[in-house]
């Protein structure tokens, strides 16, 4: 676990700040998921403007992830089928990977890699909502036999989650968590440590909103307590810290990244980089430098077709939870899910079907069960019977418009 010391700089309020303020900062909330397609469409319109070459540069940025493609291919049948036309879902990882340019000297290479961050995106077919499910690494799950990178079958294990990406790649993980969920993973997106801080670096720096100063000694950071704008090196060390933040647990470290994505959009989103090509430029260089995408997904067209109907999203809309879990039976420092609130869940996004999501306190090893009945009876759709509404379940979890910094 890494990251560096900067020195990040404390951020009073604006000169001229005045209540006007707060309806520009309602509006950028509602921008949020506005602002991801809006950048990919830049991406395309400026390719456009600057030429070709450009554009056929930073498409072959993206690393098409041919051997994951060939893999799933092998496993078809037993794949899940789709249940839902046109809702997608895409598995975000996060490698910890010490190879590849600028990764090495986040630690020792140790001959292997594990996903360090995977979140679960599910898009609403009318994409009207966005839920994103952060997967514990510490989960105990079911790993199914996988081809290992010499070519090499491994054999089926019960394992922490995250040995599925060490034993066989984003194959492996993909083929663990539709066994897991049930859900065909459409897509999946690979970002390592070096891809990341160079985004953070190329948009100037990302804010986030701290109620203590932070000093971990093995991330290597220290910062002060309030508003502070953090720099690539230094964001990596906020979303990655474990011990020395809040309770410690995996769980409050998943909340972080899931608040720290959203301020990063947000930033992208409401600066002038998107008006500009000269500095819009080094952040897709950034950016699509950063990912290994199935071969879908591996141009800026596949990514613009993606999310270019997210636009319509409003961020209260664009949900983050944890799948419901608690500590393993057999040794606390591991994770199980809680059940049948996991299936419950699962199920939901399956059938493309709404969930809900409430405020939380997060405490360590704490299960995730639903809301209680009264929360539910707020939250009602039609189940496609004339006059039948059924609640629609709620789980612990935030969306998008809140904001940390208030």
């Amino acid at each position: 676990m890494t990251g560096t010391v900067g020195k990040a700089k404390p951020l009073g309020p604006r000169a001229g700040a005045s209540a006007t303020g707060i309806g520009l900062v309602r509006r950028r909330r509602r921008r949020l998921v506005e602002g991801t397609a809006l950048g990919l469409a830049v991406v395309v319109v400026a390719a456009g403007g600057v030429g070709w070459a450009l554009y056929a540069k930073l498409s072959a940025n993206i690393t098409a992830d041919d051997a994951a493609a060939r893999e799933l291919a092998r496993y078809e049948r037993e794949r899940p089928t789709a249940l839902v036309r046109d809702a997608q879902n895409i598995l975000l990882i996060g490698s910890d990977t010490r190879a590849g340019d600028g990764n090495g000297r986040y630690g020792r290479d140790l001959g292997s890699e594990r996903s360090d961050t995977t979140i679960l995106l599910h898009l609403a077919a009318d994409r009207r909502s966005a839920t994103a499910v952060s997967l514990p690494r510490d989960l105990m799950v079911h790993i199914p036999g996988c081809r290992r990178a010499d070519g090499s079958r491994s054999e089926p294990v019960f394992a922490l989650f995250n040995r599925a990406f060490e034993v066989g790649g984003t194959a492996c993980t993909i083929r663990t968590v539709e066994k897991l969920t049930g859900i065909r993973i459409d897509h999946h997106v690979v970002v390592d440590f070096s891809g990341f801080t160079a985004m953070v670096d190329a948009v100037d720096g990302v804010q986030v909103c701290l109620k203590e100063p932070i000093d971990d000694k093995a991330a290597r950071l220290k910062l002060p307590a309030g508003k502070v704008e953090l720099d690539g090196e230094q964001a990596l060390g906020y979303v990655r810290a474990r011990k020395s933040l809040g309770d410690g647990s995996d769980t409050e470290r998943m909340q972080r990244q899931q608040r720290f994505l959203a301020a990063l959009v947000s930033k992208v989103q409401s600066s002038d980089v998107l008006l500009n090509p000269v500095e819009l430029y080094p952040v897709l260089d950034a950016a699509t430098s950063s990912l290994t995408t199935d071969p879908e997904l591996a141009s800026l067209r596949g990514l613009y077709q993606l999310v270019r109907g997210l636009r319509g999203i409003p961020t209260e809309h664009v949900q983050f939870l944890t799948v419901p879990r608690e500590s393993y039976v057999y040794d606390s420092n591991r994770d199980q899910l809680v059940e049948p609130e996991a299936e419950r869940l699962f199920a939901r996004l399956r059938a493309d079907e709404p969930v809900a999501v409430a405020a939380r306190t997060p405490r360590q090893h704490d299960p995730q069960p639903d809301a209680s009945p009264a929360g539910d009876a707020q939250r009602t759709h039609r189940n496609g019977s004339a006059g039948d509404v059924t609640p629609t379940p709620t789980f612990r979890g935030n969306t998008a418009a809140e904001h940390t910094c208030e």
